[in-house]
């Protein structure tokens, strides 16, 4: 069985903007095992799932999709950001 993953997209900390938070992406994870490339030195793998990225605007709609098409999923919420508020004066201490 296909199992997904859904991941809510995080604030960068270097970003005061909010134009990607709240987002959501549902991506699969790899059934069948990688391997590596003597030749090449690549690690790679037949299962092409892992390469798809869906997007949703809700986490209810993408656990909506999982759910209609049959998948197993977990959901991975964004980790919270932690600011450190200091004044410019405080570099010099």
């Amino acid at each position: 069985m296909t199992t997904a993953r859904i991941i809510e997209s995080d604030r960068k900390t270097t970003s005061s903007g909010r134009a990607k938070v709240g987002k959501w992406t549902l991506e699969f994870e790899s059934s069948d095992p990688q391997h590596h490339d003597p030749l090449m030195g690549w690690v790679g793998g037949a299962d092409t799932k892992t390469q798809v990225r869906l997007a949703f605007a809700t986490r209810d709609e993408a656990v909506a999709y999982a759910e209609k098409h049959g998948f197993n999923y977990h959901v991975v919420p964004a980790p919270p950001v932690k600011l450190k508020l200091q004044a410019y004066a405080d570099n010099f201490r």
